[in-house]
């Protein structure tokens, strides 16, 4: 802003000396102290056409002059917004005359629109007031608006390509593991039943006093398992044993389970249940 500020003084003064910045240098260059103007410097005479052509249209322009301005845009004073408009048109007019035609379009319509303005107000036929000429315009112009702020909230957005990179990560395949089947309670619930139903089968009435230990039975079932790599659960039991002796091996086998001393698992859903050691010496 200094440096322009010293070259349009220097120019209307028409001294050689141009006017100082900070007391000391003419101007700052990157920061740096610049004494003296460059001997060489030329401005093209096409410097100004990427302001011109910052406006995507006449529209754009429009809304730029009425915004600028705080103008309400449902009361547009059209005498001065088209004063301001065609100075902008006289511009681009001597430098780019095909960008210039769709401008010239709008400034007839402003001319047109403000014509109509001071013409005396006719009633239409039904005895209404005649609509506002700017109604056309302001429409356009809130339609512009309206799309134009949604173009910059949607340019707002993270963009893939431009505000992030999509990662791609390769994981060399591995093969799957068989997951066996987890033995629910309900799956011990019927094994039980199934071993109680063929048990009563072969069940004999004897009348006798025995008493059974929970902590024996547990290493009668160790010892079975002992050296062996699966035992089928069914045949942990003894079926031709009286009944007492089989729910006390079940008690075994479940105090056993949650000790987590043994293991038991099934191949498949609905395959035979099998029973191992949870600890396997090599």
């Amino acid at each position: 802003m200094n440096d322009t500020i010293a070259l349009e003084e220097q120019g209307a003064a028409g001294t050689d000396v141009p006017l100082t910045v900070d007391g000391v240098a003419v101007a700052r260059l990157y920061g740096e102290p610049l004494f003296a103007l460059p001997q060489d410097l030329y401005i093209p005479p096409d410097a100004l056409e990427v302001f011109l052509e910052a406006f995507e249209g006449p529209l754009d322009l429009l809304l730029y002059l009425i915004r600028r301005q705080n103008f309400n845009i449902l009361d547009i004073p059209l005498a001065d917004v088209t004063k301001q408009y065609l100075e902008y048109v006289d511009q681009i007019r001597s430098r780019n005359l095909e960008l210039a035609a769709e401008y010239l379009l709008m400034a007839a319509m402003l001319i047109e629109i403000k014509s109509r303005m001071l013409l005396p107000v006719r009633k239409t036929e039904d005895g209404k007031e005649a609509e506002d000429p700017r109604a056309e315009l302001v429409r356009r112009l809130l339609e512009y608006e309206q799309i134009k702020l949604a173009a910059a909230q949607l340019d707002a957005l993270p963009l893939l390509g431009r505000d992030f990179v999509r990662v791609q990560v390769l994981q060399p395949a591995m093969a799957p593991e068989s997951r066996l089947p987890v033995v629910t309670p309900q799956d011990l619930r019927d094994a039980w039943a199934d071993i109680s139903r063929r048990a009563n089968l072969k069940a004999h009435h004897h009348i006798t006093r025995e008493q059974l230990s929970v902590r024996e039975h547990m290493s009668i079932v160790l010892r079975r398992l002992q050296g062996r790599r699966f035992v089928e659960f069914h045949d942990l039991f003894d079926l031709h044993a009286p009944s007492p002796v089989i729910v006390v091996t079940f008690i075994a086998l479940l105090e056993l389970a949650r000790e987590s001393l043994l293991e038991v698992t099934q191949a498949e859903a609905f395959a035979p249940i099998y029973v191992r050691l949870a600890y396997q010496p090599n």
